[in-house]
């Protein structure tokens, strides 16, 4: 059974995120499935640290997008979501390429959600594991 409460496809994930920061990052959305969703993101200059590797921030800023987006399309209309805790243990480095997170729910509720997003490497080898809490509110328009 679905979980998403509206209409969901990566040309829409692509076009709600025009402008945004995952857009300056080169994130893209990859597949939508019944109880998942998945985004992508290059390891290059824009999210590189000094090190040449990955900057732990970037892995941040990919498990909030994919946890982030889907959340949103897991509430009914009139209501959206927003973080309220990010926890991010990194596992593995990556010099290039790109690294995939997929996010999974372990607890759709009325006011909070709760996701898991792994993100792997090139080569299916766990990079970072992040466990993001988003908060569910009522829209006040």
């Amino acid at each position: 059974m679905p979980i998403w409460k509206t209409e969901i496809n990566t040309q829409i994930l692509t076009a709600r995120n025009v402008n945004t920061m995952s857009d300056h990052l080169g994130i893209e959305f990859v597949e939508v499935g019944d109880n998942f969703l998945t985004a992508r993101m290059p390891v290059d200059q824009r999210t590189h640290q000094p090190m040449g590797i990955m900057h732990g921030g970037a892995s941040c800023v990919l498990a909030e997008t994919v946890g982030s987006i889907a959340a949103n399309f897991c509430v009914e209309a009139g209501y959206y979501c927003v973080g309220l805790d990010i926890n991010t243990n990194h596992i593995r480095s990556v010099r290039e390429g790109f690294v995939l997170g997929k996010a999974t729910p372990y607890h759709l509720g009325k006011s909070t959600q709760v996701w898991s997003i792994e993100i792997k490497d090139d080569q299916d080898r766990l990079v970072s594991v992040n466990r993001l809490t988003m908060a569910v509110l009522k829209s006040r328009a």
